[in-house]
C-alpha cells in the first residue's frame, strides 16, 4: 500500500484503520494508526453513493492535483528525452511545491495571500498550456470556475479571456528564453593532457581526440615528449559549440585514435633495411564523459582522468572496429593509457576566455564541431570542408598476397599543390595527406577524417587528387613501387554547387607511367586520354563540408547571385518559398540583404516589390514558426546591428496598404500576425520619419487577420445558439403538436448537430466548454429520442432518413475524439467521470434500445448500419461492448428471417474495421469478446451458427492481421512490415479498394529499397484485377481520371516492364529481346536462405515458422545474416540447421535459424522436350522456383579411410513455399517441409549427373559464343580426365561395382546400372569438349591439350570396355550443327 497516497479510513481497531485508496477504491487494507495523518473531509451524497472529498482550500487541492498529472508527464519526458521541456517542467513543479507549502502554513497575510494566489494560478495556466493540457477557466477572483453556477455565454467569455492572458504570458516567456538562449547554446570542453604507453619500439605517435568535432592533433616523439617542445605541459584543447543535440545523447564519448609512424612492424628489428615513416594503426583510448558534460558529477579543474589504451591485436585490425569494440566492452589497457583533465563550461569562446583566462587563453587550440553549430548568428563564417576517407576494394591482380595499400591526398589548382590540408586542430596545414595502411587488407576501412580548407573563391577551380601506392616493409623494394592508380573529384559543379555531402564512389584510374599523373586543374581533360579505366576497385569517401556558403541549394543559390542572371530574378523568387526552411534561416542575413538590395536597386519600378514583400513574409514567418523561434535572435541582430536598406519602406508599404482579397487560411492567420509584426519591426528601424508608415503598415495588415476574427464571431454567434437551445430542451416547453414540419425539424437539427460535432467548433483544450457543448447534445438527441418513439416508430409513419440521421448522429456522438477517455491521462479521465459521466454509455445504451425498437424496419438499416456499429463497439468499455455486439446477432437474425444474405454486410465489415484499426481502435480483448458474445446468442439458434462463425472467423482473422500490422507500423524492421502487408492482402481480397490500397503501400516498401522484382509482381497482381475493356476505371491510385480499364492496364504493364528490366527479370511482352539478353548477357544466380524465427518472444506471423529468403545479387550468408539480426538485436543466432526442439520453441526469447538452400528445378511446361539453349535453363534454376533442398552429410556404418563414398549419406530436407520465388516479396513462408534419405550410390548418381551436366553446359556455351575465354573449359575437362583426380568413379567401382556389394543390396541393381550409364555418357561428353578446346586453344597451352588428349584416351578405352559406347546426337540448327545429347 502506497502510503503517500490519500485514504479513507473507516474505523480503528486496536490502533489499526481500515480504509481505501481514494484513487483507485479497489485497493483495500489495513493502515497503522501511527503514521495516519488525519484531515478533515467533506461528504456528499450523489444518488446512492457517499463521495468523500478532502476539505482543504481549493487551491491546495487543485495545485495537488496538477503536480501529480505534471509528475507522470515529467516522467515520459525524460523518458522520450525531451530536455528543454523537461528542465522547463522541473522548475514549474519546484515553484509549486514551494507555493503549496506557503499555503498549508496558514500564515500569509491577506495581501501576500492574494499575491501567492495569483502567481500559483498563472503559473499553473502556463504549465497546462506548455504542456497542452487542458484550460482551467476562473473567476475574477481566480477560482475555478464551476460551469454548472456559469451560463454558457459566460463561460464562453471567460474561456476566450483566459486563452488571451496565457497567449501573452507565453509570449513573454519566449521573449526572455531568445535573450538567454544564444549565451547558453555553446558549452565548450576545456581539456589538457599527457601519455604513458609501453612498448613503442622507437616510433612516434599521432594521436588524435575528438567529441563530434574536428580532431585535436597530437604528435608524440618516441621517447614520450611532444614533437613540439613549446607544447611541453601546455597540451590544452577546447571543443566548441556542444548544443542541447549533444547534451541530450544517450552517451558521449571522448575517444582518442593513435597513429604510431615508423616500420611497418613492430617486430622487424635493424633500422636499415626497413622502411620507415609508415603510418600504421597502434590502438585506441576511450572514456565515457556523459555524466561530466550533463553535469551530473561534480568536476574539477585540477582532478586527472585516466583513459586506458587498448592497442590493436592484429597488424591489420581497423581503428574504427576496435573503437566499437571497446565502446561495448572495456579491454584490457595493462597499465597504458593516458591521463587528461576536463572541465564542461557554459557560453561561447569569447565569454569563457574572459570567464576562465587561466583554462582558456589564446595559446588553447580551438576545435570546431563538424558541421554547423545549433544557431547561426551573423558574423559566423565557416568555409571549411571535412571529407572522411572512407573504404576501397582493391584486387591484389597478379601479386600472390594482397598490397599493403597507402593512399595520398592532394588538394591540386592551376598551379599544382597547396597547402590547403590539415588533418587536425593544433597541427601546421600540410600539401599531401598520406593514409594508415592496414597490413595485406583487400578491403581496407580507413574512416580518417581531416579538413581541406580552400578559399570560396578558388573552389570552382580545385579538385581532390588521391593516388594509391603499394608499399613494401623492406625499404629496397618500397623505393621501387611507384604510384600505380589514381582517383579525383572536383569540388565544385557546374551550377556553382559544392559536391553534395555524403558517400561519393569514386572511379580508380590505373596509371601507366609517371608522367600520366595530373598535377594541374587545367591537366585534368588534357591527359585523360593516357589513362585507362581498371577493374572492381573502388573507393568511398564521404564529404561532410560546415560552411555557410557551400551547402546552398540551386534555388536560393540564384537568388543570392542574383546580379548574375538578373532574367532568372522572378523564377528565383518564387522558388524561395519552396526552398527547405533550415537553408533559409542558415543564411538570414545573406538571403535578407539580397532582398533589399533588390529592393533597392529596383525602387523605380513596382516590378519585383510583390515577391519580394511575400518572400519577406515567409521568411519571418518561418521563424514565428515554433521550430525556428530560437532564430529570432538572428533576425533581431541584423535589424539592429546590419541592416541598412533606408529607402526600402516604400516597396514594403505598398504590398501592405494593398492586401490581397483572398484571405489567407485560418491555421495561417497566426503566422501572418507575426510576419506583420516582423516587417513593421523592420519599418521602424529604416527611418525616424517612417514611423507613421510603421503605424499604418500594422493597421493594415490587421486585414489578413479578418478570417480568424470571422471564426471567433461564428463561435460566439454559435454559443448564443446553444444556449437558446439549452432553454429550450425542457419537455413541458413542447406543446404543439408535431406534424410533417417537426419531421423536417428533427432531420435537420441532427444534420446540424453531426456537422457541429465533427468541425471542432472550440479549441481542443476547452474541455469544460466541449463538455458543455456535448451535454447539451445528449440532453437533445435523447429528448428527441422520445419524441421519435411516440411519433416516427409506427408503420405508417415510420421514416428511414430520419432513423438514419438519428443513428449517424448517435455514432459520431459516442465516437467523437473529445470523449475518448482511454486517450485522456487518469487525472483528466476522473475529472471528466465525476462532472459529467461516460456520456459514450449512456448514449451507447441509448442506440441499443432503439435499435432493438425498430422490429421488422431494422432490414431498412443494413448493411448500412453495420459499419457505424462496428466503429461504436470497438470503443474500450466491457460493459458498452457486451451491450452492443449482440446487435449484429440481430442483424444475421434479421437477415436469416427475410433470406437476405448478402455480401456487402461483409464488405462493410472489411471497410470499416481497416479503417478504425489503423486509427488505433481494437484490441485482443475485443476479438474475444466478439466471439464469446456472438457464439453465446448463435446457442438457442442452431440454423445461424455457421453464418455467424463465418462473421466471427472473418473479424476475427482480420483483426488479428491489423492489429499485426498496426504494431509494425511504428517498428524499424521494413520486412516486417512487408509480411503484415502481404497477410492483409489475402484477407481484404473481398474489397478491391481496400486491396488495391495494400497492393500499393506493398509497392512503395519494396521500392524504397530497390527491390524492383518485387514491386514489379505487386503491381502485376493490381493489372489482373483488370480487363481489356473500355470500362471507365475509378479514380484511385495513382490513375488518371477518365481512364479506362484497357488504358490502366497498359499503363501498369509498361511500368511493370521497367521494373522487371531494373530486376533483371524479364516479362513476356518483351520476351523474345529479352531470352536474347538472357544468352548473351552475364546474369547472376542470387542465393536462397531458410530463415527460422523460434521463441515466443517473435510476434505471431512469425513465431516459429520457416521462411526462404531470395538474397540479392552478389549476396554472401554472413552479409545477409548480420543484416538480418540487426532487425532483431536480442536473437540468438542458432548454429544448427535441424528443427531446434520445444526447449527453443517455447521459450519466452528469440531465436534465429539461417543457412543457405539450393533451389529446384523446375521448367515450364511449355518449354518441356524443346530444344531450349541451357542460358534459358539456367535461367529457371533460380527464377520461379517453389521448392528448395538443404542437403547435410551423415556417416553411417564402418568408415574405409581409402573410399569415404560407401559410408557417406545424405539427409535432405525439402522447402515448399507457399508461393514461387520471385514474387510479391523476397521471401515467403515454407508451409511444407519434407526430411528423406539419400544412400551413397544415390548419392553418386547425382554428382555423376551433375558433373555431366556441367560438361554439357560449357560445350554448348562455348559453341554459342566464340569469344568465352577457355580457361573453364580447361579446368573442368582437366579435373576429370588427369588420372591424379580420376579417382571420382574409380571410387565409385571399388564402393559400389562389386560383388559383396551386389549381394548385400540386390535392390539397388537398376541404381547401379543407371551410374554405369552415366560414367559412359561421360566419354562422348568429354571428347566433344576436348575437341572443341583443341580448336580453341592457344600454342603456348599446346601441350597441356595434348596431355590432357593422351589422358583421355586412356579413359576412354577403359569405359568402353567396362561400359560399352554412347554417341550424341547431332542436330541442324540454321546450317549451323550443334551438339545435343538426349538422354
Amino acid at each position: 500500500m502506497c502510503m503517500s497516497s490519500d485514504c479513507a479510513l473507516c474505523f480503528l481497531v486496536a490502533g489499526w484503520y481500515k480504509g481505501y485508496l481514494v484513487r483507485n477504491k479497489d485497493r483495500q487494507g489495513a493502515f497503522p494508526a501511527s503514521i495516519v495523518q488525519l484531515r478533515k473531509v467533506i461528504i456528499e451524497k450523489q444518488g446512492d453513493q457517499e463521495v468523500v472529498l478532502s476539505a482543504e482550500m481549493p487551491l491546495v487541492k487543485e495545485v495537488t492535483t496538477t503536480l501529480r498529472e505534471w509528475g507522470s508527464i515529467w516522467k515520459q519526458l525524460y523518458v522520450v528525452n525531451t530536455s528543454t521541456l523537461f528542465v522547463c517542467v522541473q522548475r514549474l513543479m519546484w515553484d509549486l511545491m514551494e507555493w503549496r507549502s506557503q499555503l498549508l502554513s496558514g500564515t500569509l497575510p491577506s495581501d501576500e495571500f492574494k499575491e501567492l494566489k495569483q502567481k500559483v494560478t498563472s503559473k499553473i495556466d502556463y504549465g497546462n498550456k506548455i504542456l497542452e493540457l487542458d484550460l482551467v477557466v476562473r473567476d475574477v477572483n481566480g477560482n475555478m470556475l464551476d460551469p454548472e453556477n456559469a451560463s454558457v455565454i459566460s463561460l464562453f467569455r471567460a474561456h476566450q479571456d483566459a486563452t488571451t492572458k496565457i497567449n501573452e504570458r507565453i509570449k513573454e516567456e519566449q521573449v526572455r528564453f531568445e535573450q538567454t538562449y544564444h549565451n547558453d547554446q555553446s558549452h565548450p570542453l576545456p581539456l589538457t593532457a599527457s601519455m604513458s604507453l609501453r612498448n613503442s619500439l622507437g616510433s612516434e605517435k599521432i594521436l588524435f581526440m575528438s567529441l563530434s568535432h574536428q580532431n585535436y592533433l597530437i604528435r608524440w616523439t618516441s621517447k614520450g615528449f611532444p614533437k613540439d617542445v613549446d607544447m611541453l605541459n601546455n597540451l590544452k584543447v577546447v571543443f566548441t559549440d556542444l548544443g542541447n543535440k549533444d547534451l541530450n545523447r544517450d552517451k558521449i564519448y571522448l575517444i582518442c585514435q593513435i597513429v604510431r609512424v615508423g616500420r611497418m612492424e613492430l617486430k622487424e628489428t635493424g633500422t636499415k633495411k626497413c622502411t620507415l615513416g609508415l603510418r600504421r594503426p597502434f590502438g585506441v583510448a576511450v572514456m565515457d564523459i556523459s555524466d561530466i558534460i550533463k553535469g551530473k558529477i561534480e568536476c574539477d579543474e585540477e582532478k586527472q582522468y585516466f583513459i586506458p589504451f587498448v592497442p590493436v591485436v592484429a597488424e591489420n585490425d581497423f581503428l574504427h572496429s576496435l573503437l566499437n569494440k571497446v565502446t561495448a566492452s572495456r579491454g584490457d589497457s595493462g597499465g597504458q593509457g593516458l591521463w587528461v583533465t576536463m572541465k564542461a563550461l557554459v557560453g561561447d569562446i569569447i565569454q569563457i576566455r574572459k570567464e576562465y583566462p587561466h583554462l582558456v587563453d589564446r595559446s588553447t587550440v580551438v576545435a570546431r564541431k563538424l558541421g554547423f553549430p545549433e544557431i547561426i548568428m551573423p558574423g559566423d563564417i565557416r568555409n571549411d570542408i571535412y571529407l572522411t576517407l572512407w573504404t576501397g576494394d582493391f584486387d591484389k591482380y597478379n601479386k600472390t598476397t594482397q598490397k599493403n595499400m597507402e593512399v595520398i591526398m592532394t588538394v591540386c589548382d592551376e598551379e599544382g599543390k597547396a597547402n590547403s590540408i590539415c588533418l587536425g586542430a593544433g597541427d601546421r596545414p600540410l600539401n599531401e595527406y598520406r593514409s594508415v595502411i592496414y597490413y595485406q587488407v583487400k578491403q581496407p576501412r580507413w574512416m580518417e577524417t581531416f579538413k581541406v580548407a580552400i578559399p570560396l573563391e578558388e573552389m570552382h577551380r580545385s579538385h581532390l587528387r588521391f593516388m594509391f601506392r603499394h608499399r613494401s616493409s623492406q625499404e629496397s623494394k618500397d623505393k621501387s613501387e611507384k604510384n600505380f592508380a589514381m582517383a579525383f573529384v572536383h569540388l565544385m559543379k557546374a551550377d556553382g554547387t559544392v559536391l553534395q555531402d555524403g558517400l561519393h564512389e569514386l572511379v580508380v584510374f590505373k596509371v601507366r607511367t609517371e608522367s600520366t599523373l595530373i598535377h594541374t586543374t587545367t591537366e585534368l581533360q588534357k591527359q585523360l586520354t593516357f589513362i585507362w579505366r581498371n577493374e572492381p576497385v573502388q573507393i568511398h569517401s564521404q564529404i561532410a563540408k560546415g560552411t555557410e556558403l557551400l551547402l546552398i541549394q540551386m534555388g536560393l543559390l540564384g537568388l543570392l547571385k542574383w546580379r548574375t542572371r538578373p532574367e532568372l530574378l522572378k523564377e528565383n523568387l518564387e522558388k524561395l518559398k519552396i526552398i527547405d526552411g533550415e537553408q533559409v534561416v542558415k543564411f538570414l542575413q545573406d538571403t535578407l540583404d539580397a532582398l533589399f538590395t533588390i529592393m533597392m536597386e529596383h525602387s523605380q519600378t513596382d516590378d519585383y516589390d510583390i515577391l519580394v514583400f511575400d518572400a519577406l513574409i515567409y521568411i519571418i514567418g518561418l521563424i514565428a514558426d515554433r521550430k525556428f523561434q530560437h532564430f529570432n535572435t538572428v533576425l533581431e541582430a541584423y535589424i539592429k546591428q546590419h541592416f541598412s536598406a533606408t529607402l526600402a519602406y516604400k516597396s514594403v508599404l505598398l504590398p501592405v496598404s494593398n492586401p490581397s482579397s483572398s484571405p489567407p487560411p485560418v491555421c495561417q492567420s497566426h503566422c501572418l500576425s507575426e510576419a506583420a509584426s516582423g516587417v513593421a519591426e523592420l519599418l521602424f528601424h529604416i527611418d525616424s520619419q517612417t514611423l507613421h508608415a510603421h503605424t499604418h503598415a500594422h493597421t493594415h495588415t490587421h486585414t489578413h487577420t479578418h478570417t480568424h476574427t470571422q471564426m471567433y464571431t461564428s463561435m460566439h454567434t454559435y454559443t448564443h445558439t446553444q444556449a437558446r437551445m439549452h432553454a429550450c430542451l425542457n419537455p413541458h416547453s413542447h406543446t404543439h403538436t408535431l406534424s410533417v414540419l417537426l419531421q423536417d425539424f428533427l432531420m435537420e437539427t441532427f444534420l446540424l448537430f453531426k456537422e457541429l460535432i465533427g468541425k471542432h467548433v472550440y479549441p481542443s483544450d476547452w474541455m469544460a466548454m466541449i463538455m458543455v457543448q456535448n451535454r447539451v447534445f445528449l440532453r437533445a438527441i435523447n429528448t428527441y429520442a422520445d419524441t421519435m418513439n411516440l411519433k416516427f416508430l409506427n408503420n405508417n409513419d415510420f421514416e428511414v432518413q430520419l432513423w438514419n440521421n438519428y443513428f449517424h448522429l448517435a455514432v459520431a456522438f459516442i465516437t467523437q475524439e473529445s470523449l475518448q477517455l482511454q486517450h485522456f491521462s487518469p487525472t483528466k479521465r476522473n475529472k471528466i467521470l465525476a462532472k459529467y459521466g461516460d456520456m459514450r454509455r449512456l448514449i451507447g445504451f441509448a442506440i441499443r434500445d432503439m435499435w432493438y425498437k425498430l422490429g421488422g424496419n431494422k432490414i431498412c438499416f443494413i448493411p448500412g448500419m453495420v459499419g457505424p456499429i462496428l466503429e461504436m463497439t470497438l470503443i474500450p468499455g466491457e460493459e458498452l461492448r457486451r451491450a452492443t455486439i449482440p446487435i449484429f446477432f440481430d442483424m444475421m437474425q434479421c437477415e436469416h428471417k427475410l433470406s437476405t444474405f448478402t455480401a456487402s454486410r461483409e464488405n462493410e465489415i472489411i471497410l470499416k474495421l481497416d479503417h478504425e484499426v489503423e486509427g488505433g481502435g481494437g484490441d485482443e480483448r475485443y476479438m474475444e469478446l466478439l466471439e464469446t458474445i456472438l457464439l453465446e446468442c448463435a446457442v438457442e439458434h442452431p440454423l445461424l451458427r455457421p453464418e455467424v462463425e463465418h462473421f466471427v472467423d472473418l473479424v476475427k482473422g482480420l483483426l488479428v492481421r491489423l492489429l499485426d500490422y498496426r504494431t509494425v507500423m511504428s517498428d524499424d524492421s521494413r520486412n516486417n512490415r512487408m509480411s503484415c502487408t502481404v497477410n492483409l492482402l489475402v484477407r481484404s481480397a473481398h474489397d478491391r479498394k481496400i486491396h488495391i490500397g495494400y497492393l500499393y503501400k506493398l509497392r512503395d516498401l519494396h521500392m524504397a529499397v530497390e527491390n524492383y522484382t518485387e514491386a514489379a509482381y505487386t503491381l502485376l497482381l493490381h493489372s489482373r484485377l483488370l480487363k481489356w475493356s473500355e470500362d471507365q476505371c475509378s479514380p484511385q491510385f495513382e490513375v488518371r481520371s477518365c481512364q479506362t480499364q484497357r488504358q490502366q492496364k497498359e499503363d501498369l504493364y509498361e511500368t511493370i516492364i521497367g521494373y522487371f528490366d531494373k530486376g533483371k527479370v524479364r516479362s513476356r511482352k518483351q520476351q523474345a529481346r529479352f531470352y536474347e539478353n538472357i544468352m548473351t548477357i552475364l546474369r547472376p544466380k542470387p542465393d536462397y536462405f531458410a530463415v527460422g524465427y523460434y521463441g515466443q518472444g517473435y510476434p505471431p506471423f512469425l513465431r516459429n515458422k520457416v521462411f526462404i529468403h531470395r538474397g540479392k545479387e552478389y549476396e554472401r550468408r554472413d552479409d545477409f545474416q548480420n543484416q538480418l539480426m540487426s532487425q532483431f538485436p536480442s536473437a540468438v543466432r542458432l548454429n544448427i540447421t535441424t528443427m531446434p526442439g520445444d526447449d527453443v520453441r517455447l521459450s519466452p526469447l528469440q531465436y534465429i535459424q539461417c543457412f543457405t538452400v539450393q533451389p529446384v528445378l523446375e521448367i515450364p511446361s511449355r518449354l518441356k522436350s524443346k530444344p531450349v539453349p541451357d542460358q534459358i535453363i539456367n535461367f529457371y534454376k533460380s527464377n520461379y522456383v517453389q521448392r528448395f533442398h538443404y542437403s547435410r552429410p551423415v556417416r553411417k556404418g564402418p568408415v574405409d579411410p581409402s573410399n569415404e563414398f560407401v559410408s557417406m549419406w545424405i539427409e535432405r530436407t525439402t522447402f515448399t513455399t507457399v508461393y514461387k520465388l520471385p514474387g510479391i516479396l523476397r521471401w515467403f513462408e515454407a508451409t511444407d517441409m519434407k526430411h528423406t534419405t539419400i544412400s551413397p550410390l544415390e548419392n553418386a548418381i547425382e554428382t555423376m549427373q551433375s558433373t555431366n551436366d556441367k560438361i554439357l553446359t560449357l560445350i554448348n556455351q562455348y559453341q554459342a559464343d566464340d569469344a568465352l575465354p577457355i580457361n573453364p573449359l580447361s579446368m573442368l575437362l582437366n579435373g576429370i580426365v588427369d588420372p591424379a583426380v580420376m579417382g571420382g568413379f574409380a571410387k565409385y567401382e571399388k564402393a559400389f561395382f562389386t560383388e559383396e556389394y551386389n549381394l548385400q543390396h540386390p535392390e539397388d541393381r537398376d541404381k547401379l546400372e543407371g551410374l554405369k550409364d552415366l560414367i559412359a555418357w561421360q566419354i562422348p561428353l568429354l571428347g566433344g569438349g576436348i575437341s572443341l578446346h583443341g580448336k580453341r586453344v592457344t600454342d603456348d597451352l599446346r601441350p597441356f591439350h595434348e596431355r590432357m588428349e593422351e589422358c583421355f584416351t586412356h579413359m576412354r578405352k577403359k569405359v568402353e570396355k567396362e561400359y560399352g559406347v554412347r554417341e550424341l546426337v547431332r542436330e541442324r540448327v540454321k546450317s549451323k550443327e550443334k551438339k545435343r545429347v538426349f538422354m
